[in-house]
């Protein structure tokens, strides 16, 4: 019960070294335990259900190597933003992203997950972490044993970009497109009507623990929609048993049960002609989450709950 692509991870049906298939483009998500997994059409996933087997392109891959530090308030949903705004929505077409350096090394499994999860925003077919001890321990609750595999060392890659991200800040994907990528402080003057923190990509526990210690003991802007969706049942239970389920509702907020709701235009928040709307999911197409006259704008967590209070797109610290 709740959103798939947190659930299967979190039940251990998916483990790293597994070649998943899914009827939705943000199987990719998988990726973040080191396991191939994509997207794929109805009819061909009918037709694996009937014999077992699927027919795959070897794709080529694409090598992201991030060094420096992430600085606070910046996390996984920054970083694969910061790369779609600079690579384009076409920029892995039929590839494999592979993310690597001493950034990814330190990033939470958490996190890991949010950025495998929007490779398909840049047009990939999957989004790759190697596995490492981070992994392993995620992973060791589960009896399935798992296989870990890295690159090999001579490896060959369509095409290799290397950042120093250590003076990154918060990034925000404007409309139409998520890459239309610009830095938080270029945006503060952007009013917004609603703010949805949840979604297979920003719905896990510690997406909501951060909005919550942003949002403890503050009101949202007066007139705006906090709307907050825990992922998966688990989680939901967890953010009750935390106090976190408290601190959004007494903040004004909507908590719901897992659902992907307003995301894809499904219920929840669906947006009217003119709404402008600000959310931690992953796409913000025209009319994605309603109205082809409304406008949506992607960001982590943090930026979106200390939006809520203000109303209009603003970095933590200002409220803080």
């Amino acid at each position: 019960m709740g959103i798939e692509h947190v659930l299967l991870p979190e039940m251990g049906l998916v483990l790293p070294g597994d070649l998943v298939i899914g009827a939705d483009s943000h199987t990719c998500t998988y990726g973040a335990l080191g396991a191939y997994s994509t997207g794929i059409g109805s009819t061909d996933l009918e037709r694996a259900f009937i014999d077992g087997k699927c027919w795959f392109r070897v794709p080529g891959s694409i090598k992201f190597i991030y060094q420096g530090r992430l600085n606070k308030w910046v996390g996984g949903k920054d970083l694969i933003l910061f790369t779609i705004g600079k690579i384009g929505v076409d920029g892995a077409l039929y590839k494999a992203m592979e993310f690597s350096g001493p950034v990814i090394r330190k990033l939470s499994i958490d996190h890991r997950f949010t950025m495998s999860n929007m490779a398909i925003e840049a047009g990939a077919r999957a989004g790759i972490i190697a596995p490492d001890e981070i992994t392993k321990k995620y992973v060791s609750r589960f009896k399935r044993k798992a296989k870990f595999y890295q690159s090999d060392d001579d490896a060959k890659y369509d095409k290799i970009y290397e950042w120093d991200v250590t003076n990154l800040e918060p990034q925000v994907a404007c409309p139409h497109l998520p890459s239309n990528v610009k830095p938080v402080s270029e945006l503060k003057n952007v009013k917004i009507d609603q703010v949805v923190i949840g979604s297979c990509t920003n719905g896990r526990i510690s997406d909501l623990r951060i909005s919550a210690k942003i949002l403890k003991g503050k009101k949202i802007k007066l007139g705006l929609k906090l709307i907050v969706i825990p992922a998966t049942q688990k989680i939901y239970l967890e953010a009750v048993k935390e106090g976190l389920t408290e601190i959004f509702v007494k903040a004004g907020g909507i908590f719901s049960t897992p659902t992907c709701g307003p995301c894809l235009g499904g219920h929840m928040g669906i947006l009217t002609d003119g709404e402008v709307a600000l959310a931690t999911t992953n796409r913000n197409f025209i009319g994605r989450m309603g109205s082809p006259k409304s406008f949506v704008y992607l960001s982590n967590p943090a930026v979106a709950a200390a939006s809520a209070i203000t109303g209009k797109i603003t970095h933590p610290t200002e409220v803080i």
